[in-house]
């Protein structure tokens, strides 16, 4: 279980830099297993490029290793997804989920040449973001297939909420690809269908459990989980 962190504020709207270091380090304590900076939760669509790019910098720094840390670089501007992602790979973070450009409606054609671009931009691997019920923007599982071809895309964010499209991913894709659930309360429907885990929104809250819940499962205690 990874989690989407939020990004505290000060009263006066800068980024809480301090609580957000506590936040991280109750994470990692209580099992969290990725640290994904600045997702949908953590208010990358509210931030400015320079306060996305610091706080994405703050958390790598901070989390000094002690486990991965997944930078939110999307945007519905291809130039400045790649300008974030390549920005977040300078600080030191170990991938980056991007999401499907937002408002655009992209076609599954523009999908594939926009995500190329982003990944060949940068050398660390990419987390593929659905969520079409936000971006009006779904990526088909023929395209997540074409997709996992470019070498550094290496996985799918799906919170599409449709398990049958999750179903089909799994069927196209090869065992090197991963499947994360976008949706908590679809965390075991997926991993039933071959997805590896989760990346929550319930972990800024119910870190151990969720990770547990994942846990138990993989183990293949499912009445556990």
């Amino acid at each position: 279980a990874g989690v989407a962190i939020i990004t505290p504020m000060k009263a006066n709207g800068e980024v809480n830099y301090e609580k957000l270091g506590e936040f991280i380090d109750y994470q990692i304590e209580n099992s969290t297993d990725a640290i994904v900076i600045c997702g949908t939760t953590g208010e990358a669509s509210t931030l400015t490029h320079e306060e996305h790019i610091e706080t994405i910098r703050f958390a790598a720094d901070h989390v000094k290793k002690r486990v991965p840390v997944i930078a939110g670089t999307g945007s519905n501007c291809t130039e400045t997804a790649v300008y974030l992602s390549q920005e977040a790979q300078k600080a030191g973070v170990d991938a980056c989920l991007v999401v499907t450009p937002y408002y655009n409606k992209a076609t599954q054609k523009g999908l594939i040449l926009h995500y190329t671009a982003v990944a060949n931009s940068i050398n660390i691997p990419i987390i593929l973001y659905n969520v079409p019920g936000r971006t009006g923007c779904n990526i088909a599982p023929k395209t997540v297939a074409e997709l996992a071809k470019v070498k550094n895309i290496v996985a799918v964010k799906e919170a599409s909420g449709n398990l049958s499209q999750v179903a089909e991913i799994a069927a196209l894709v090869g065992p090197d690809f991963d499947i994360y659930s976008g949706n908590d309360d679809q965390i075991l429907p997926v991993l039933s269908l071959g997805g590896k885990g989760v990346i929550s929104v319930l972990s800024n809250v119910a870190p151990k459990q969720t990770h547990d819940m994942v846990m138990h499962y993989l183990n293949g205690d499912t009445k556990a989980a």
